[in-house]
């Protein structure tokens, strides 16, 4: 391609991007916006993107997987069949026809490959099958940001398994988990697969593949000794060492006035205690019902976790109406002594040694000291409730845990008969009986992978593309297109590498060498081939973008030093 022609507009400097990537498409003319979390993707962008596509569909094919396209026009039913109509979230785009019927723009796609598979195959001898598609997603985000990190719009790759049995479902998670290694170590990423929740997609067994990268928007716990990795939001902790011994009774429980005192360092001052012998009380909506969750007063409470253990579909936090209603009292005075409506109490395990309790007494203004669990108040389970923290112990070897930020690009799930069950997703077995399928999904962000590409790839220059899904091989470069010799040879060159099979990017545009030089750092192709003063000795500039080397080739020799 003719750089004098090609719809390339560099920039010099951007201003309103956050994340190197952003800047850095931006700025290179891979992406423009159109509105927040929309973006058109030029004509470099699609290079990379249809490489990463061919990496991906390579892969999939390499264990039996088959492309189909599904729309991205839903019909509403579907999605009211499965539950997730309504428990999606606002994140989820609803419309309307013009005769008034509701439909979603798919950011996800289990209730319409579920209705497909549940018309066209209804026997075990067509299990299992493996069915994906790269398709553009949407997802109304509160706060689009972060270019094509955090989009409205996006490319994804979602695939969805049938099986007919549990080992069937098994073997094909394990094909597929060794497929995404396969596919991001191709596209030259540095990451890890992480223990995950399966949030609203639902099912359980699930490995998130996070991108190491400072710009990540998620909290990765790693063991500083063992292979144990995990999303905080599903890192577990290791149950504490007995604060006292359980058989100790506390004293008589005494309320005391705790005047304007709302939170943990508040009454720590108060009390002259550590934040260790507080207890934390909140509420949350479960399901449409209070809980009740009490965590030490030095921890925080993972919303994720309350949610997994009551096996529950939504949890949020509840209202202030909502909190006096159950409780009598406002946040900063809660707690489960004298609660006014009947109420699940849920409990961290770090609490379960804990005899001698400083609570809040549900009145304002109030705080009760020495109650005890069992004699005060009854909780009805305890449970790993709280977020991990760094420091904390692995579960697997008791050695610390450290903390590092990725980014997500791809998501695998065991979904079980989630979505089968709902809608009736049924087939014969060998003997005649009807069965429900066991299902899998595996998502990757073909366009979040381009962007955490440039977040691991990139200099103070621009971005460096690994030589897998760079948008083109060579980047070659005439100083001075007005030179006779230097053009001719720059021309022969470009024709000698397209007729070998190279893709290549030929910079013919009539503009100052210092011009040419920037734009190429900041575009980032791998290679770079200089046409220069030295053209009339048929010698040239080979230059490696990653590491700066360069050296003066013959031109009867460039080809063999490319390959």
């Amino acid at each position: 391609m003719r750089q004098k022609t090609a719809f390339i507009p560099t920039l010099r400097s951007v201003a309103d991007a956050e994340m190197i990537s952003h800047q850095l498409l931006v700025r290179a003319g891979f992406i423009r916006q159109v509105a927040a979390g929309v973006y058109n993707y030029l004509p470099l962008a699609q290079r990379v993107l249809n490489k990463i596509s061919t990496i991906v569909r390579e892969e999939m094919d390499r264990i039996g997987s088959q492309e189909l396209l599904m729309p991205a026009l839903n019909p509403a039913e579907l999605w009211q069949e499965s539950g997730r109509y309504d428990t999606y979230g606002p994140e989820l785009v609803k419309l309307q026809d013009r005769h008034e019927r509701n439909f979603i723009l798919g950011p996800t796609h289990e209730e319409t490959i579920t209705d497909l598979m549940r018309k066209e195959v209804n026997t075990y001898k067509k299990l299992p099958m493996t069915l994906y598609q790269i398709q553009t997603k949407f997802r109304d985000e509160k706060r689009p940001r972060s270019g094509l990190l955090r989009g409205r719009e996006f490319i994804m790759k979602d695939a969805y398994s049938f099986h007919a049995d549990r080992d069937s479902l098994d073997e094909t998670y394990k094909d597929m988990y060794q497929a995404y290694v396969n596919i991001f170590t191709r596209c030259g990423l540095e990451f890890g697969a992480v223990e995950a929740d399966s949030g609203s997609i639902g099912g359980k067994g699930t490995h998130e593949f996070m991108v190491f990268s400072e710009a990540g928007e998620d909290k990765i716990a790693i063991c500083t000794s063992c292979d144990y990795s995990a999303n905080i939001e599903m890192a577990e902790n290791v149950a504490e060492e007995t604060i006292e011994p359980r058989d100790q009774q506390a004293p008589p429980m005494e309320k005391i006035h705790t005047p304007n005192v709302k939170t943990i360092e508040e009454l720590v001052t108060f009390l002259n205690v550590i934040p260790s012998l507080l207890v934390k009380t909140l509420i949350f909506i479960v399901d449409g019902k209070p809980v009740m969750v009490l965590v030490r007063g030095d921890h925080e409470v993972n919303e994720i976790k309350v949610k997994n253990v009551l096996e529950a579909t939504t949890c949020t936090m509840a209202d202030e109406a909502t909190i006096f209603k159950v409780t009598g009292a406002h946040p900063g005075s809660l707690g489960p002594v004298n609660v006014k409506e009947k109420i699940t109490i849920l409990a961290d395990q770090a609490l379960r040694s804990m005899v001698d309790w400083n609570i809040g007494a549900n009145e304002d203004g109030y705080h009760f000291i020495h109650a005890m669990e069992g004699r005060d108040f009854t909780v009805s389970r305890y449970a790993d409730l709280r977020t991990v923290e760094e420091g904390d112990k692995c579960p697997r070897c008791g050695q610390p845990i450290r903390f590092q930020k990725g980014v997500e690009v791809g998501h695998i799930f065991k979904l079980g008969t989630r979505y089968s069950d709902a809608m009736k997703g049924n087939f014969l077995d060998a003997n005649g009986r009807e069965q429900t399928y066991l299902m899998g999904c595996y998502g990757i962000g073909i366009s979040r992978t381009l962007s955490a590409v440039v977040e691991q790839h990139h200099d103070e220059g621009g971005i460096i593309w690994p030589e897998s899904i760079s948008p083109f091989a060579v980047h070659l470069i005439a100083v001075n297109m007005k030179d006779e010799i230097q053009r001719n040879l720059a021309e022969k060159l470009y024709r000698d590498l397209l007729q070998a099979g190279v893709e290549v990017l030929f910079d013919d545009r009539q503009e100052r060498a210092g011009v040419k030089f920037k734009d190429a750092d900041l575009i980032g192709i791998p290679t770079r081939i200089v046409v220069g003063s030295k053209a009339p000795d048929n010698l040239v500039e080979v230059k490696s973008r990653r590491t700066g080397e360069s050296q003066e080739v013959m031109v009867d020799q460039v080809l063999d030093r490319i390959r």
